[in-house]
Parts: structure tokens; sequence; C-alpha cells
């Protein structure tokens, strides 16, 4: 089935196609602007072709080159999704395989979607500014002037040179000066300029092009022999350490076992940045160097299913990528189902199936979400034309892509023994490449016919229509997960149950009940306490005092306690002390959006004043694409949403 076109783009990629960018740029952190030029080597893919037409989001175009000689553009009106379309016009028509190099010279504006530009009091050290960005899903534009799509042609490989007076990171391997030699080459930092130099051999979507600049610092893993890689974690020079040793061991650990069940590390670096607070996601794949959140540092190595999470994408997303974003469970549902083949690997089966059940309960938060919205609850989703992907970004993707495969590859049709040659044979099959969920079905199908047909009968008793298209809050078929590890959290809450007629005098329960409870283990019995009637508002306040989660530095066990507490009669108990936390200077702004989505939503529907003050009073903090979904979720009256045409 052929690839249709991509509805988030005004370029004309069909027509003529990105095979490399060559990207100079200067970072100004007091106009707060990326400067200079982005060369783009491009090939024709028809006859005929008189122009180019990029993506672009609130650039400043100072001039245009073809081929070395200036050129006529026109930068087209501005769409609230999609940006102005830049049309360059060429001196002559191309052929079919002819090239053609364009350079524009430009500037970012405060409006650029994709950065975000921290003061000092904003990071760790409060002593330097900070820059980072994050261009998925369609936000690169905003950055560079680009054919901003994952469509099959455009994979482009890129070489980056930055001028800056703090240490600048990119998606690519640095060539100069070197990572592990003096911070900033030695230089001042924050006052002298220094020229980083990097390259990206591999073919990349361009929402994997990135950049950070900061007081950073690196510390390289150990190195594995007979490995061509090398793994290493940077952060701000106060939290550094931390990240050191949360990350080190495991990180290498995920590689190896990676490369072991799946295929190859192909990008020669994998590194870990450990951004400031209000970075949106808790990680973010780009190449070479996975953007990490620092609510991540717990200290006992709790969370880093998350650095699993992001290095399985680079078999899938990073390797094989969606056709568009229709098909972005090809990235996420993968990587999600993959990941937990790592952590069975590392750590049994009993935890692969923990995990599920913990993402069970996110996937039935986010179709429950969506109900009035149903199209959002499908896995493939058929967007408008100009239609913002990330209005329907939630855990569906993920846990129900997760599920499909983990029901279609085990429990309907044969077994992970059986799977696994399946798995790899698809990553090498489409590495490099961009597919469509049609297409990865028709793999599928070709596979089996050429190596077991008899498998064929079962793949057609799967419902590829309710599971592809399906709405509701149940998914096609009842699934079955290992639950050996959930046991003691289901009992404990089983007890709560049966207690809320008792006064609390003579509750049984003490602080100990959680001694031997994983923080998973934890999260767990809080989200069945979630699942049944809410406890009575006495029996909340008990339970607060006894298990203290209200003090918990794992930021996943506080989204879980504050979920809970505000589903019940104590709510207005709980939701100053819930909307500080979001916000709290100490312990770091929770930019993440899977904790301050939900906690300013159910805030909001308890007091909706406290949570109009401690939003308005902090917006600025967040990333602008958290500010975006926070306003579209809580506040459709705001302003800043009203601008956005959020409603």
């Amino acid at each position: 089935m052929a690839t249709k076109p991509d509805q988030t783009t005004q370029s004309n990629y069909r027509d003529i196609s990105t095979e490399h960018i060559d990207i100079d740029w200067s970072l100004d952190f007091n106009a707060k602007t990326v400067s200079g030029t982005a060369r783009h080597n491009l090939i024709a893919k028809k006859d005929g072709v008189q122009e180019v037409v990029l993506d672009t989001s609130f650039l400043d175009i100072k001039s245009v080159q073809v081929n070395g000689q200036t050129s006529r553009y026109s930068l087209g009106e501005h769409h609230a999704v999609m940006g102005s379309p830049l049309s360059i016009q060429f001196p002559q028509s191309l052929s079919t395989g002819k090239t053609i190099a364009v350079s524009i010279e430009y500037s970012t504006t405060a409006q650029s979607t994709a950065l975000q530009w921290l003061d000092e009091a904003q990071t760790a050290g409060k002593q330097f500014p900070y820059l980072f960005s994050q261009c998925q899903p369609i936000y690169a534009r905003s950055l560079l002037p680009v054919q901003e799509s994952t469509h099959p042609f455009l994979n482009q490989t890129y070489n980056a040179s930055v001028t800056s007076v703090l240490p600048a990171l990119l998606s690519a391997i640095r060539q100069s000066p070197p990572a592990v030699g003096p911070p900033h080459d030695g230089k001042k930092i924050g006052e002298d300029l220094v020229k980083y130099t990097y390259k990206q051999p591999i073919p990349i979507p361009s929402y994997l092009i990135a950049i950070a600049a900061g007081n950073v610092r690196y510390r390289v893993f150990p190195a594995v022999l007979g490995k061509p890689w090398t793994s290493g974690v940077w952060a701000e020079p106060e939290v550094v350490d931390a990240a050191y040793s949360e990350f080190s061991e495991d990180t290498v650990r995920f590689i190896k076992a990676g490369e072991e069940l799946i295929a190859p590390y192909r990008f020669g670096v994998y590194d870990l940045l450990v951004l400031p607070p209000s970075f949106p996601y808790g990680g973010m794949e780009n190449a070479c160097l996975t953007f990490l959140t620092p609510t991540l540092l717990t200290g006992d190595h709790s969370l880093n299913d998350v650095v699993v999470h992001e290095f399985t994408h680079s078999f899938f997303g990073n390797g094989v990528t969606q056709a568009d974003s229709s098909s972005f469970f090809l990235n996420e549902g993968w990587t999600t189902y993959g990941e937990r083949l790592i952590q069975q690997v590392l750590h049994g089966p009993k935890e692969r199936g923990f995990q599920f059940i913990i993402g069970r309960k996110a996937l039935n938060d986010s179709l429950e979400g969506y109900k009035d919205q149903p199209k959002y609850q499908r896995l493939v989703i058929d967007f408008d034309y100009g239609e913002n992907p990330d209005d329907a970004y939630s855990s569906i993707p993920y846990e129900k892509g997760a599920n499909l495969i983990l029901h279609l590859g085990e429990e309907n049709c044969w077994g992970l023994d059986v799977f696994l040659p399946y798995i790899r044979d698809y990553v090498n099959t489409f590495t490099g490449k961009s597919i469509s969920a049609y297409q990865w079905k028709d793999h599928l199908y070709d596979y089996y016919k050429r190596n077991d047909p008899e498998r064929v009968k079962l793949l057609d008793t799967i419902d590829w229509q309710a599971w592809f298209f399906g709405e509701g809050t149940e998914l096609p078929d009842k699934m079955e997960y290992d639950t050996s590890l959930a046991t003691q959290a289901y009992d404990l809450a089983s007890k709560w149950e049966a207690s809320r007629d008792s006064p609390v005098s003579a509750l049984p329960f003490k602080a100990e009940d959680l001694d031997q409870f994983s923080a998973n283990q934890k999260i767990v019995f809080l989200e069945r306490l979630q699942s049944l009637s809410p406890l009575p508002s006495s029996h909340v306040h008990h339970l607060t005092s006894l298990y203290l989660f209200n003090m918990s530095t794992n930021c996943d066990l506080r989204l879980r306690w504050y979920s809970l507490a505000l589903s019940t009669d104590a709510a207005s108990d709980f939701a100053p002390d819930a909307a500080a936390w979001l916000v709290d200077r100490e312990t770091g702004l929770k930019g993440r959006m899977k904790f301050c989505r939900p906690i300013f939503q159910a805030v909001h529907k308890v007091n909706p004043e406290l949570a109009i003050e401690t939003f308005t009073a902090h917006a600025s903090e967040f990333h602008p694409i958290a500010r975006r979904l926070i306003e579209i979720v809580s506040y459709p009256w705001h302003p800043s949403c009203i601008e956005l045409n959020c409603t």
C-alpha cells in the first residue's frame, strides 16, 4: 500500500528531498536566538522541479542562495500548526536524480516552539543560562528550515558547527573539542566563544535534530571490551555525580542486552543529558544523545526504565520510523514492548508483567480522558490536514501498541521464542526506513508466509480493524499479565478497601506495611486503591500519616499519591500541597507533562482558583509544549490558549 501524504507538512518532499544538511549556528543567550545558516543538499524525485518548499515556523529569514547564488524566495501565510512555507525558486528546472544546494541564512525568534531558553535561576547551578530543544513531533521547523516529515524520502545526515559561550551538545558525534577534554575546551565558560563541531553520519528524521547548551560536564561510563560504541552522561556540575551514580552501571547493561536481544547499536555514541526541570518529557530519544528529566534522579535506580525505553528507540523510531503521525505507535508501541523485553532479560518475566500492569493503568486513564474525542482512542489516527499530532499525545500509542504486539506475538499466536526471530527480521528489514502501520502488517504476513505458513492462520484471527481503529475504553482482546509482583500490593489495597467502615482508631495498618515493597509495588498499591471506591477522608489522612507518600522524593510515587488523594472527599485538603509540589523551588519545577498535566487538571477540578493562580504565576517556567497542553486540558479560556486556537 502506498504511503499517504503527510498531513503536517507544507513542503514539496515528494518532488524533491533533502539528503544532507550542513548547519552553522551561533547562540546568543542575551537575545535568545539561534542564528546562522542551514545548507540543504537536495535531490529531485521527478522531472521538472522548479522550486523547493521548506517548512518554517516563526523564523526570521535573512537571505537564500541556490548553488552559491542569491535566489528569489517567498514566505507564505502562517498556519497555526504548520507554520509558514518557505518557497525557493531554482534558476532552472531539475530532472529526476539531479542535485542542488540551497542555503538559508536565518535566525530563530521568541516564538520558536522548539526552543526553551532558561535564565540562571531555572538551572541547578544558578550561574549560567541554558538552552535546549524539543523538535518532536513537528517543531524542528521553528529551529531551522526543513522538510519536516517522517516520510520515507526524508531521513537525512547532518554536520553542524555551533559557536557558543557555553558548552554545546547536539544529536550527533562530537568532532571537536573532545568530550573528555577540559570543559569548554579550557576556555572561560560564559564568556569565551568556542566552536563545537558535530557529524551525524546516519540518516535520521528531522525531529531527531537536537541542541542543548549550558554549563554541563561529561562523565564517561566504563568502556565495554570489544564494543565499538561509547556511553556517558552530561549534566550540570551540581548534579553530574548523582547522574553518573544513577545511570552508569545500568545504561551499559541496557545497551548490551538490547544488542543481544534485537540488533547491534549503530549510532556509535549513546550519551545521556540530564536537563533542567522544565523538560516536558521523561526522556527524548535524540540520536546519540538521550535527553532526560532530572526527576529520574532518585538515588535508587528505580526509574531507570525510562533510559531503557529511550535506548530501545535506537531500534524502533530512530531505526524503524513511522511514516507519519498516524502510525506513531510503530515508534512508541514497539519501543514500549521492546523495553519490556530487555527488562525481562535483565530482571525476569515477572518484572515485565509488572510493567504491563503499571502501563495498563496509564492506558485506561488516557482512554477515559479521550472519551469525548474517541478519534484519539484509536491506535491508527487519520489526522486532518494541519491537525497537530500533539493534541493526541497520550499513553495510547505506547500501551495500546505494546499490548497489540504482545497479543499477536506471544499470547495469541506462538510465543516469544518464535516471535523473536521475526522482531530481528523486522528491524533488519526496515532500519533506516519509514513505514506505515499497513506496511508493518504486510511485512508480518509476508514473513510468516515465507517462514512458517501455518502461523498465518493465527494472524488471521487478529481483529486488525478493532486494534487499529477501535474506540472506547476497552482493548479488543482480554489481556493476561504475570501478576506475581502485584499480589502484595493488591492484597494491601484490598485490606484498606475492606476497612472503610471501621473507625481509624481500629485500623490495623502500620508504617512497616511497605518495608518490603519496591517503588513499583507502591505505585501499583496506589493505583489499585484509586481504581476502587474512594476511601473516606479520615482513612486518606491516616494513610498519609502512615506511609508519608506526600514526602516521597520519587516523583512517580508523588504523582500516584496526589492522583489518589485528589479523587477522594479529602481532595480539598491535599490540593494546596499538590499545587505547591508542581512548582516547588527546592525540589524543582515538575515540568514533565506526565506530572504537571494531570495534577493541574485534578487541582483545577477541586479548587479552580488555586490552580489558576499557581499556573499563572509560573506559566513562563514551563516548556512551551507543556504550557500549551496544560492550557488545553484545564484552561481553554486562557489568553495564550485562545491565541493558539486551542479550543
